[in-house]
């Protein structure tokens, strides 16, 4: 007899599972210590106040159904990128846009492109398109943007860039990009997600939204879960050409953003002091990490987000054991085709004082042994 889960696509059944970073409870509770969570590149100083007071004030209509057309928030969005409203789509999160994009271009005998090494879910979209995925290597920890246009063939349909990318931190300039866009055929939509744009400190970052109104193959996502402080809220949004974001609100769930979500969302755009003190906060403690961290002798990239990506080497998934039983949750990215790296979010002062004593007496421990 045919097992119901045998009926399911193999380019389904062969998907991997997600790995979300381990929250704080469960290890506080498996190993009885108090541990901070560097793993997930959260915004460390929390939500903006003025979201936080906003939520609050929208609680009391949990009753009702939202926005279902998230009106208000599309039109803030596109008075600040001066486009219109048609050409912003509000997802739950940048997660549900990544899928959507996938969703609208991808169809077995196609393909999409990322690069190895780049956000999980890029490939995992193409993947369950049914279209092939094609990765390109890195260079450096960094895109190749001349690799990934040239490996573009006519049965390409999507291309998914990070920029800065996760897990590395690297980013590429705007010349790069723009040369990048010149070479891709008008039929391959290029998605460019700038979820850690707020934290990139190169003078020569892309202005991306410039170059969406110059061309119709050009997808543009944005989060509300990084420097805004909304990760637990799930929402972001995308900006695209009128006639693509119309053909996604045709796939997306009805109400994907909630009451609660919309409020905080609208609110956290008006705090610019908020995002000021998160965007410097993180600059000057990601200096510093990256200088501390380098005196151990790591191979720290340098970094444009709120995370510090390092190239450990055989000792890494056992360094990010040791750490999460020094109560410090750090990212192994064995997982995403990485296994001699771990990921650490850049956390407070008091929160990067733990990590570098952590990381000191681990390495030293290691140390002991082979000597």
């Amino acid at each position: 007899m045919t097992r119901i889960e045998e009926l399911i696509p193999e380019y389904i059944r062969g998907l991997p599972v997600y790995v979300p970073g381990r929250p704080i409870e469960e290890v506080e509770q498996e190993l009885k210590i108090h541990a901070i969570k560097l793993a997930s590149n959260e915004n460390p100083l929390g939500p903006s106040p003025k979201a936080m007071e906003a939520a609050k004030s929208a609680l009391p209509e949990s009753h009702r159904y939202p926005d279902g057309g998230t009106h208000r928030l599309r039109e803030k969005l596109a008075r600040i990128h001066e486009i219109t409203p048609e050409e912003v789509f509000v997802g739950l999160g940048s997660s549900e846009i990544i899928d959507l994009a996938a969703r609208l271009m991808l169809r077995p005998g196609k393909t999409g492109l990322t690069s190895v090494g780049s956000y999980a879910p890029f490939s995992v979209a193409i993947r369950a398109s049914g279209a092939q995925l094609i990765c390109v290597p890195m260079r450096d920890f960094a895109f190749d943007l001349q690799a990934i246009s040239a490996a573009v063939t006519r049965e390409t349909r999507v291309v998914y860039l990070a920029n800065p990318n996760n897990p590395t931190g690297s980013a590429f300039s705007g010349a790069d990009l723009e040369r990048f866009l010149e070479s891709v055929p008008d039929d391959v939509l290029v998605v460019l997600d700038e979820a850690y744009i707020h934290y990139a400190d190169r003078s020569d970052m892309p202005r991306s939204v410039e170059l969406f109104r110059r061309r119709d193959n050009f997808l543009i996502l944005r989060t509300f879960s990084k420097v805004y402080g909304l990760a637990g809220l799930r929402i972001g949004y995308a900006i695209g050409r009128a006639g693509l974001v119309a053909a996604m609100n045709k796939l997306r769930t009805p109400f994907n953003a909630t009451g609660v979500s919309q409020a905080a969302a609208l609110a956290a755009l008006y705090d610019a002091e908020h995002v000021k003190r998160s965007v410097e906060g993180n600059a000057a403690q990601r200096a510093r990490l990256f200088e501390e961290l380098s005196k151990f002798g790591l191979r720290v990239a340098r970094s444009h987000a709120n995370f510090i990506f390092i190239d450990v080497g055989p000792l890494a998934s056992g360094l990010c054991d040791e750490l999460l039983h020094e109560g410090v949750i750090v990212r192994p990215l064995g997982w995403m085709g990485l296994p001699d790296a771990i990921r650490i979010s850049v956390g407070t002062r008091e929160e990067n004082d733990k990590l570098l004593a952590a990381i000191s007496r681990c390495l030293q421990t290691a140390q002991g042994k082979i000597s």
